[in-house]
């Protein structure tokens, strides 16, 4: 009986259009934040930040680029692991070219980089869609990848053409480097997923982004009622890879420390995320926290069971995990192509109107 509107009153429109228009969503809202910021810090250790906290903090920010391109704006990517590159490759310049500036605005500008390289890369959807603008994206993963291990430039001239982060720090703690702690890396990380999270949620909210549903759902009719298709989606490739610039340069600095391009931001890492976005829910934010947490703790739990419990290879159990992710893929697009953001939607609608029949 808690989860009611009633009871409920709005006296403004400012009031009746926030994100969270029920009572108890805001207040679980502000229960996370405050579990996440005042209490895991005080908890975690190496293990949990390195298996499981930062990869999901990580990945949930390239999910949500990624969700507003494909879930929100409909334009088919199957480019981010090269846009995650550039995100690392970015922040790495601009980090050895520029020691004194700080590692957030590094990881900013590294995905405004990436935000100008998406746009351009996002011109074909002007004139393609659909299988052919996921070939169209496909080959700039391959041609970012390729660039970034042929021009030395882009490693600083490395004998080994791996790039390393240097020691950076935010108010005297380290972040990234060898002396990062495990707490400093979580909330640093957390820090820039609740910014990211903030603003895609507004954005999809808002004008822009009911222009990007529009373009999605029947482009030719946006267009006629006044939508531009040109700045529509060409929004939606620099905004989505704005994000994902953001997750690639964390991925590098803060989690990796050290990265080659071929072995990080491979074409695996751009079927992940998307793996991410479709078993979460195509079009929903919290379809992006939620398939980057069950794709980041599945690993874990079958490591743990199959290698820890039951003893069996590592390498059998690699292979049995991912029989499983590709087995629940088909799963959720057959029985719930809205994923598990559906899911959600449904029990939270179920909770509204118990304990009367529905």
């Amino acid at each position: 009986m808690f989860y009611r509107e009633a009871g409920d009153f709005k006296t403004s429109y400012g009031e009746d259009s926030q994100t969270f228009p029920i009572k108890f969503d805001r207040l679980r809202y502000f229960a996370v934040l405050a579990i996440a910021f005042g209490v895991v810090p005080l908890f975690i250790n190496d293990y949990w930040a390195n298996a499981v906290a930062v990869p999901f903090l990580i990945y949930a920010i390239a999910a949500i680029g990624l969700n507003i391109l494909v879930g929100y704006a409909g334009q088919v990517s199957l480019g981010t692991g090269g846009f995650m590159a550039v995100g690392a490759y970015a922040v790495y310049k601009l980090m050895t070219a520029f020691p004194e500036v700080s590692i957030f605005i590094h990881v900013i500008l590294a995905g405004g980089i990436t935000a100008a390289v998406g746009v351009l890369f996002g011109l074909p959807s002007l004139r393609i869609k659909g299988f052919y603008l996921a070939v169209a994206t496909l080959a700039a993963q391959f041609f970012l990848v390729w660039l970034f291990n042929k021009v030395p430039w882009f490693y600083n001239y490395s004998a080994s053409g791996q790039i390393n982060a240097p020691d950076r720090t935010i108010f005297g703690v380290f972040v990234t480097g060898a002396q990062t702690s495990a707490m400093a890396k979580y909330l640093f990380c957390l820090v820039m997923l609740t910014l990211v999270a903030l603003v895609a949620r507004n954005l999809t909210r808002g004008t822009v982004g009911r222009k990007w549903m529009a373009i999605r759902d029947m482009d030719i009719a946006a267009e006629i009622i006044g939508v531009n298709p040109l700045t529509t989606k060409l929004s939606a490739f620099a905004v989505s890879s704005f994000f994902i610039g953001i997750a690639g340069a964390l991925f590098f600095a803060v989690y990796l420390g050290a990265a080659e391009v071929g072995e990080a931001f491979g074409i695996q890492k751009s079927f992940l995320i998307l793996f991410m976005v479709i078993i979460g829910g195509l079009g929903s934010i919290f379809g992006s926290f939620a398939g980057a947490a069950f794709l980041v703790l599945l690993p874990v739990f079958l490591k743990n069971v199959l290698v820890g419990t039951l003893g069996w290879p590592t390498d059998l159990a690699a292979h049995i995990e991912l029989m499983i992710v590709g087995g629940l893929i088909v799963v959720f697009l057959i029985a719930e192509p809205h994923g598990l953001a559906q899911l959600w939607r449904v029990a939270k609608e179920k909770l509204r109107l118990w304990p009367f029949p529905h």
